[in-house]
């Protein structure tokens, strides 16, 4: 049986005018990626889950996780959870040369190879193509077509490694105005709109580069560009999406058949925004921070009800157990949060752009949440210690629809940041169609 894309067969529903979108949890924490599958299983919506390069790559990234163990990974947890294999996609995202940009481009781009290698042969369908931060010896900032030389020798190692191993053959986002991955260090005046003819520029210098590299299949599975559609966060604030500022974006990418924009730094986005971003072709959205953010407001409430609720015999001390980890080993945001001690501290704990997520896996820190754990599920937690420190879960539960152990309770409140882009990327009504409508089958032979 031939395989079907689900991704191609989203971005063609979204080019027959259907309001629909694809959002991708760019995270490796269990809690998320658990709380990710159980909103697939209840909405029955398509999961996409990627890797980011940092995260996972062949020496192991911070998760100390290569391609395949996380593929594995993430495949065991959704068997153990009963998702059925078909709503489950996974991609690798900002996969080029950019954790190696402090070595020369030659060195960077040949580990970048192994890493596009090492995602593809292990089961990663959706490909993010990113070449587009200079390296040692590279001119800045890096011209158009060298991004795209760069993106097409990635693909053809894509392709022939899916074509060895008989896997289908991926999907890829490319771009050349791709945001940061985690957020901007500091926002200032904001981050401006790619302007149409940048992105007219982007898609035309990868079209000559993958036809030069005689890469025509993979240019027809190319589904999306990664562009600045004007939202971004810092350590403090939020740039929020307008969409008169965007407008002339969106009607560029109307116009490119079988095509979206891919999103990054959506996190903190209201719902409202994420459901006018899918509108505008913005159609698959990317979300990290904001969901392990959620899941450190959900550790640090639990532990302030420990505080009240358990004072002596013991306390986990997560809280301050994690700022001492960060403390150890402040590689992770040293470069990132300036200021005072005092500033720096605030920021360690409660800065959006939640670096945090860094530090879960330190032996001291899971000590930690599992003497949390242990202590509050003991016993009952009283509803209105709930009410105060997790309240929309102090509801569900007494509703009966959650548990009041304490994963079930940061689950939930991961699972309600990720519910607003499954709502955003699902139909609600299927409005009038025009010519810019495409089937599956059509995206293979379009752009």
């Amino acid at each position: 049986m031939a395989f079907t894309s689900p991704v191609l067969e989203r971005i063609a529903a979204h080019r027959r005018r259907e309001p629909v979108g694809l959002y991708s949890v760019c995270c490796s924490h269990p809690l998320v990626l658990e709380a990710a599958m159980q909103l697939s299983k209840e909405t029955g919506t398509l999961l996409l889950i990627e890797a980011t390069s940092n995260q996972v790559d062949q020496f192991g990234g911070y998760t100390g996780m290569t391609p395949p163990q996380f593929h594995a990974a993430v495949q065991a947890m959704a068997q153990a959870r009963g998702l059925a294999p078909e709503r489950l996609v996974l991609g690798g995202d900002h996969l080029g040369p950019n954790a190696w940009q402090h070595l020369p481009a030659s060195v960077a781009m040949a580990r970048a190879r192994e890493l596009i290698r090492a995602y593809v042969a292990s089961g990663f369908h959706k490909i993010h193509l990113d070449c587009s931060m200079p390296c040692a010896d590279d001119p800045s900032p890096l011209p158009d077509e060298v991004v795209a030389r760069r993106s097409a020798e990635l693909a053809e190692v894509a392709e022939a490694t899916a074509q060895a191993a008989g896997l289908p053959l991926p999907v890829y986002v490319i771009g050349t105005e791709v945001p940061v991955p985690g957020g901007e260090s500091a926002l200032g005046a904001g981050v401006a709109v790619t302007r149409p003819e940048a992105a007219a520029l982007t898609l035309e210098v990868h079209r000559r580069a993958f036809a030069t590299h005689a890469l025509r299949g993979a240019w027809r599975r190319v589904v999306a560009m990664v562009v600045q559609p004007g939202v971004d966060f810092d350590h403090s604030a939020v740039q929020h999406y307008d969409r008169t500022a965007a407008a002339p974006l969106s009607r560029f990418i109307a116009n490119q058949p079988g095509l979206v924009f891919e999103a990054h730094s959506t996190d903190y986005q209201t719902e409202a925004s994420l459901h006018a971003m899918v509108r505008d072709h913005f159609a698959i959205l990317k979300v990290g921070p904001a969901a392990t953010f959620a899941l450190r407001e959900a550790w640090f409430a639990l532990a302030m009800l420990e505080r009240e609720l358990l004072p002596t015999d013991g306390p986990s001390r997560l809280i301050e157990t994690l700022d001492e980890a960060m403390c150890a080993q402040p590689h992770h945001w040293q470069r990132h949060y300036a200021g005072a001690p005092a500033t720096q501290r605030l920021l360690r704990a409660y800065a959006l752009s939640d670096r945090c997520r860094y530090y879960w896996g330190e032996p001291a820190v899971q000590a930690a949440q599992q003497r949390l754990v242990a202590r509050l599920d003991a016993q009952p937690l009283p509803l209105a210690l709930l009410s105060q420190f997790l309240p929309e879960q102090a509801q569900a539960v007494q509703e009966g629809r959650l548990a009041a152990r304490a994963e079930h309770l940061v689950r939930d409140k991961v699972k309600q940041v990720l519910a607003r882009y499954a709502r955003a990327c699902e139909a609600n009504e299927a409005p009038a169609r025009d010519g810019n409508e495409s089937s599956t089958a059509e995206l293979l032979s379009n752009h």
